[in-house]
């Protein structure tokens, strides 16, 4: 079984990322970080999940039998691993969380001295020292030379800061009243703290975890609770993060969901308009909708498609020298200030929009209209290779002959795959999705 996925490890806390396979991993990433050390150290953060002291004292266990120094910072938003890791000088970082997933779930995502995440071929050189009983053997040090950790409690105040500077100067939030969510998950804290430092009336939920309610009904992935306290409160806005902070959604003031691509286009040309746009165009996922293209171009703006993952959408950036890309789903990302998706800074650039134009949540990020999509989620058996199942490509032939666009493919972390049409003609859309489905069942079911 293939240990990577498409954002690191993920799997059921105790099975898949049980405290022995996480050792061997911390090992693992232990020797390959070694050709590149310069400081000896290594950051470990971690999301609310009970499951994350079982995971954080094997990653120590294992980092420090090869030599490495640990410096474990508890509780924090992935993107504050990222940018810590840098700012702190250290060779690498690790968080600790399974994301949006529930709390029986967990995982490990890596990054380098430069707080980036780690390409595929990184990965499998991991993976590759991981499974060999011999390199691990070998590596593991005596006397002087294993290593030690230490926690540091007070790093919040730098990401704090980072992330409020990221926020024009010349703005303020007094006046705005804000509801957040943060999923009961690593953002509870610096969430609510930086729009409060920035004037606004901040009204807070999902801040309460006890290492079992991460993402329970809340946040990013159930913003309908969100969407209440806003109309109850009668606030101007709405935040949503998920468990490890690195996704948005946002609810208007009207109680409704802002689409993600929609959010992106509207910041994309409003970066343009403000001269902080570098490129040509942004850059989003397979996934995006055709509208948030046609709507982009009528402002000369290109948009280029990466495959699903945020890494695969920062890799694009960088090939394209563009400094804001991001997913549908929430994962936005303005180089400028982080290099991973984050969720607060994404939510301060669309609170200094709002400041700025003086518009509405509703007004201001409903600008064009989304093509239909349809999207079906089927649990499979097990996930043969695309090119080996006879019809594929008659179905695929079909559906293009009729005008729709269309994405299959499988999940990285769940024995599901994922069917994704889009046209202009709702009926046409559900009939072909019907086709779809039946062919899939009947080839992996």
């Amino acid at each position: 079984m293939t240990l990577f996925g498409t954002d690191g490890v993920r799997g059921e806390a105790g099975k898949k990322v049980s405290a022995i396979n996480t050792m061997r991993l911390a090992m693992a990433t232990g020797i390959y970080f070694k050709q590149f050390a310069k400081t000896n150290k290594i950051l470990v953060g971690k999301d609310t999940r009970r499951s994350g002291y079982m995971i954080e004292n094997a990653l120590v266990s294992g980092l420090t039998a090869v030599g490495f120094d640990v410096i474990q910072i508890g509780p924090m938003p992935t993107p504050a691993i990222a940018f810590l890791t840098e700012n702190m000088r250290c060779d690498a970082g690790i968080m600790i969380s399974a994301s949006h997933n529930p709390y029986y779930d967990n995982g490990i995502k890596f990054f380098d001295s430069e707080g980036n995440k780690l390409n595929r071929e990184e990965e499998e050189k991991i993976e590759t020292i991981y499974r060999n009983e011999e390199s691990l053997e070998a590596a593991q040090v005596t006397g002087k030379e294993i290593g030690k950790s230490k926690r540091i409690d007070d790093v919040i105040g730098r990401y704090i800061v980072h992330i409020k500077n990221s926020f024009p100067k010349s703005l303020t939030l007094a006046g705005m009243r804000i509801v957040i969510d943060c999923a009961n998950g690593a953002g509870y804290i610096v969430g609510p703290t930086i729009l409060q430092e920035l004037g606004a009336e901040v009204v807070v939920i999902g801040d309460e975890p006890d290492g079992f309610n991460i993402n329970e009904g809340c946040g990013a992935m159930y913003p309908e609770n969100l969407a209440k306290v806003v109309l109850d409160k009668r606030a101007d806005l709405g935040i949503a993060l998920d468990g490890d902070a690195d996704r948005l959604v946002l609810v208007d003031e009207k109680g409704e969901v802002v689409d993600g691509d929609k959010l992106m286009a509207v910041l994309a040309v409003y970066m343009k308009e403000q001269g902080t746009l570098r490129g040509d165009g942004m850059v989003a996922t397979v996934m995006s909708n055709q509208g948030m293209e046609e709507y982009l171009a009528s402002y000369g703006l290109k948009l280029y498609r990466s495959a699903v993952g945020d890494k695969n959408v920062v890799k694009l950036m960088q090939e394209k020298g563009i400094n804001f890309g991001g997913e549908q789903s929430g994962h936005i990302i303005f180089s400028d200030y982080a290099k991973t998706g984050d969720g607060i800074s994404s939510a301060l650039q669309a609170l200094a929009y709002l400041v700025t134009t003086g518009q509405k949540a509703s007004e201001a990020f409903n600008p064009y209209e989304s093509y239909p999509q349809m999207l079906v989620n089927l649990l499979v058996e097990e996930k043969r290779p695309f090119e080996e199942i006879d019809g594929l490509e008659n179905l695929k032939m079909e559906i293009e002959s009729k005008g729709i666009r269309h994405l299959f493919r499988y999940s990285g972390t769940e024995n599901k795959v994922r069917l994704l049409l889009e046209g202009k003609d709702a009926k046409v859309l559900e009939e072909m999705m019907e086709k779809s489905v039946a062919f899939f069942k009947g080839v992996l079911i």
